[in-house]
């Protein structure tokens, strides 16, 4: 016997977070890794367009994997005995810092404010920055009544700074000019 897609519980606007609490489909918590859910499927679509390169695809493929530890940890308010949460470590953090400064010391100064456009690959990674960025809002939120890690914060801030100077490169590599905002 397979098992169902569909449990119905929800049919009324409740879930259960991972653990077994009880709560509506609108609570804090939920549209917190439900934020993270959403960054997740953007970077899938970004990590399947032609021209990003094997390189950049591998590092979104351990984004996204981080991400899916982050939304267990995030759907966890008191997790089951004998289960070991994901941990987000300084090391992920880092990671991220090392990425982005790789991409940019090969990147011209930056001047002005950049817009996103130029190539749908470009712009998709502006709607990953900005998915995080409220991704990273909802955690801020969730933490103010609940413990959050602060590595799992700093990662996520940390990975918007990446899919801005990502959207970079990717202009560079596919020879695009970038939009700037010119006021």
């Amino acid at each position: 016997m397979s098992l169902k897609v569909y449990t119905r519980t929800g049919d009324k606007g409740g879930t259960s977070l991972f653990g077994g609490t009880k709560v509506e489909k609108d609570h804090v918590r939920i549209d917190a890794y439900g934020n993270v859910d959403e960054l997740n499927s953007f970077i899938g679509l970004l990590r399947d367009q032609p021209g990003i390169g094997e390189e950049i695809a591998n590092q979104l493929f351990e984004i996204q994997k981080k991400l899916f530890s982050i939304g267990t940890i995030l759907a966890t308010e008191k997790a089951p005995k004998g289960f070991s949460l994901p941990t987000v470590e300084a090391n992920d953090i880092l990671w991220l810092e090392n990425s982005i400064d790789e991409f940019s010391e090969k990147l011209p100064e930056l001047k002005n404010f950049i817009l996103p456009g130029g190539h749908q690959v470009v712009s998709l990674c502006h709607v990953c920055r900005t998915v995080c960025r409220r991704t990273e809002r909802g955690i801020v939120k969730l933490g103010q009544d609940n413990e959050i890690n602060k590595n799992l914060l700093a990662y996520v801030n940390r990975l918007s700074d990446y899919f801005f100077v990502l959207g970079r490169k990717l202009s560079q590599k596919l020879g695009v000019s970038e939009v700037t905002w010119q006021q």
